[in-house]
This record gives structure tokens, C-alpha cells and sequence, in this order.
């Protein structure tokens, strides 16, 4: 687990996606090799799709549960501004994502080769989106003065209001 950041540079589609029964207290294997570091999965608010985020391919990709589509696995949206870090089903049906600046502007070159990842040392900034169901991007927040929160990994809409957390810090933002 200490190698966590190995599989992200490599950004392999090697990642499993797993399925629960509680009935029958069962694990399968839902998704095999199809995920790049699946980092947050969320069902649709009719529950005929999931998206899964590939954190460092900066992209979500949804897999059909239901209807024309069912067994097919396509992209939702890609290229976001950053990579994608847990997601959250909205009220409205669109998915709230957490978001991980890892360079500055201009040096995107770095996520082509992997030697250049593995020396690029640079701090996250706090950006989160809301996505609509045809994978454009509805809403953008970011503080890049890092004066709210610094470091986010969940964003979760409730009466209103959207609560954003994160594993570093014991409150809500």
C-alpha cells in the first residue's frame, strides 16, 4: 500500500472495480483491468450507469447497467482541469468531483513520460466541479489561495449547501 503512488505514475488500466451482495455477503469482481486507478465510483440517479474516476488520466468512465447501452463502458468526460479524487451524486443527477491540481499551468508535459513524473514535486490545489449528465462541466470552484480548505477528496451536495472534506483535516469546509 506504501507504493500507492507506483500505480498512479504507471496509469495502467489494471484496476477492478468490485461488486457487494449484502444478502449473500459475496464479492465479485464487477470491472477487471478497464480502470486506471479507479479512485471513487458513483451510480446514476436512475441507477443505470456508475462512473468510476481515473484519477491520473484526469478522465471519468461510465459503465451501462441498464438499458440500449448495458455492458458497454465509455468516457464521460476527460481532460479535466485536474485529477479527479472520489465523485458524488448530486440531488439534480449531475456528480459533484473532487479535484487535485498536481503542477502549475505549463507544465503539462510532465504526465507524458514517466521520468519526468517520478521529479516534479509540487502542491495540490483545491478545485472541485459539478458535472452534468452529458459530461460537461456545469460548476467550477477553486481557491487557489488555498483560504478556505487546502486539500479535498469529497464534495457532497445536501439541502443547498455543498460539504467538502478531506482525509488531512478533522472538520467540514
Amino acid at each position: 500500500m506504501q507504493n500507492w503512488y507506483l500505480d498512479v505514475l504507471e496509469a495502467s488500466s489494471h484496476g477492478q472495480v468490485l461488486k457487494y451482495n449484502p444478502t449473500s455477503n459475496e464479492t465479485v469482481i464487477f470491472l477487471n483491468n478497464v480502470v486506471a486507478f479507479a479512485n471513487g465510483v458513483a451510480l446514476s440517479k436512475d441507477e443505470d450507469y456508475l462512473v468510476a474516476c481515473e484519477i491520473w488520466k484526469y478522465r471519468c468512465i461510465r459503465h451501462w447497467l441498464k438499458g440500449a447501452n448495458k455492458g458497454i463502458t465509455d468516457v464521460l468526460i476527460e481532460n479535466l482541469p485536474g485529477a479527479p479524487d472520489n465523485i458524488n451524486l448530486a440531488p439534480d443527477g449531475s456528480f459533484w468531483i473532487p479535484l487535485i491540481l498536481l503542477t502549475s499551468k505549463g507544465l503539462e508535459f510532465v504526465h507524458k513520460y514517466k521520468t519526468t513524473k517520478h521529479l516534479v514535486d509540487s502542491f495540490p490545489r483545491l478545485i472541485v466541479v459539478n458535472v452534468a449528465t452529458d459530461g460537461k462541466i456545469i460548476r467550477e470552484f477553486d481557491d487557489a489561495d488555498w483560504k478556505v480548505i487546502t486539500f479535498v477528496t469529497s464534495a457532497l451536495e445536501f439541502e443547498d449547501h455543498l460539504y467538502l472534506g478531506n482525509l488531512n483535516c478533522n472538520f467540514l469546509g
